[in-house]
């Protein structure tokens, strides 16, 4: 047997050191060659490290939310052959790295991964001491049991299956049973009282006192969302611009096309997004300081003449933004099929560095949840942001007529450091002018 010492690739971009935000592998187990071994992430994307060798986990470095350098050693396994690193340099390895994992008599407890970690709750030592158990008495009739607000309640399964069918709380309902258990009656007898509009027992309110905190510790995605946030607030003066505009044709157009071609393969369901970016490319060309990158440190704004446009999505993670590339050559229906291909690869954690790099301005949509206007954070280092707010059939006046129609806000952000204010609104109302006149998308200036 040999040991072989693991070192962090390099993930690209002349990263030098990557955070761990995830471990496949616990010390003590086998792996093959090519398995999973821990995901890594950059300043652009998780990348999954596998397993170059066959052999058992001995020691790994660092937990999650840990940065680890390019080179440094993160994984080592005992292997069949001679391996690639000495007992002595491996142990002087080990001694040089305080947050390694090594295993000795038995595994010692690892830090959570970031599936397997959970809030920890933080409470005054008077609430981390169990509930006393009452005492029962088998000759006394069952009596209603309250317990202390932090006691976990007693029940069958099928009573906790009940009660999450019924949207009941278990530690709400008094129990009659050894230890306050909560059984089918006294779950009964809690559901028609609240259907009365009164209290399940004479014994207490179902209102309860809450403590303690949880800790969540910031890692992985989340944090280098904080990270990107706080510096683009602190390094852009931002200003916001709102317009609405009825988009009734663009919805009815939007439904026909839909309605012609359903069951059409070759032809994806369109969202209202694809429309925005065509309007966005038609009109882009004639506002170039807004597709633009600025380079602050080196004083420099690269107008690009490709359109990338970044797709902020929603992902279990927090948000990511991948990215259309050349919306100035694609049309609806390509526009339509490239954004759900990105935003699927990102929300299932497969999307690459190049798909989440490179956009030019962006678009945020919170769907239905849309709201009325928006302040969208600019996703530096571009200089305009452009969010989508929910459509609303209200009334409006019309040639003196008072008639429903359906309106949409857009909500826009934009660097006053390289944007003037007009430039903005201009470019917003001919935007609008184009998506208020659909036609106008398919036609040739």
């Amino acid at each position: 047997m040999g040991r072989y010492a693991f070192k962090l690739p390099d993930v690209g971009e002349g990263t030098a050191e990557a955070e761990i935000a995830a471990w496949h592998v616990e010390i003590g187990a086998m792996v093959e060659e090519d398995a999973p071994l821990v995901d890594v992430m950059t300043d652009k994307a998780t990348i999954e490290i596998t397993s170059p060798v066959k052999g058992k986990v001995i020691a790994r470095t660092g937990a999650a939310g840990d940065m680890a350098p390019v080179g440094s050693v993160i994984v080592e396994f005992d292997v069949e052959g001679e391996g690639n690193a000495a007992g002595a340099a491996s142990a002087a390895a080990s001694a040089a790295a305080p947050a390694k994992e090594t295993v000795k008599e038995a595994p010692p407890r690892e830090a959570p991964s970031p599936k397997e970690q959970v809030a920890r709750v933080v409470d005054a030592p008077e609430h981390s001491k169990p509930a006393p158990k009452q005492a029962s008495k088998p000759e006394a009739a069952p009596t209603w049991s309250t317990r202390a607000p932090d006691a976990k309640p007693l029940a069958s399964p099928a009573v906790r299956r009940r009660a999450h069918e019924q949207g009941v709380e278990l530690q709400y309902v008094p129990g009659s049973g050894p230890a306050g258990r909560v059984s089918h009656q006294d779950l009964d007898v809690y559901v028609d009282g609240r259907r009365a509009g009164g209290t399940a027992s004479s014994g207490g309110s179902r209102l309860v006192e809450r403590h303690g905190a949880d800790e969540v510790k910031v890692i992985g995605l989340r944090r280098k969302i904080a990270e990107r946030m706080q510096d683009a607030k602190r390094r852009i003066p931002h200003f916001m611009y709102a317009e609405e505009m009825d988009v009734t044709e663009l919805e009815d157009l939007r439904q026909h096309m839909n309605a012609q071609n359903k069951g059409r393969a070759d032809r994806p369901k369109l969202t209202l997004l694809p429309f925005l970016m065509r309007a966005m490319a038609k009109v882009l060309p004639a506002y170039p300081q807004l597709n633009a990158r600025y380079d602050d440190e080196a004083g420099i704004v690269h107008r690009h003449h490709a359109i990338h446009i970044g797709i902020a999505t929603q992902t279990a993670s927090g948000l990511a933004v991948p990215v259309v590339r050349h919306v100035e050559a694609r049309d609806i229906y390509d526009c339509a099929d490239e954004l759900a291909r990105v935003a699927a690869a990102t929300r299932d954690g497969k999307a690459t560095r190049e798909e989440l790099s490179g956009s030019t301005i962006t678009i945020s949509s919170l769907g239905p949840m849309g709201g009325i206007v928006s302040t969208p954070v600019i996703n530096s280092p571009e200089v305009g942001i452009i969010a989508v707010n929910k459509i609303v059939e209200r009334p409006v006046v019309r040639n003196g007529q008072i008639v429903v129609r359906k309106m949409m806000n857009l909500s826009s952000s934009f660097d006053h450091r390289v944007v003037d204010g007009w430039d903005a609104a201009e470019f917003i109302q001919r935007v609008k002018a184009v998506l208020e006149f659909p036609a106008t998308l398919f036609m040739d200036e």
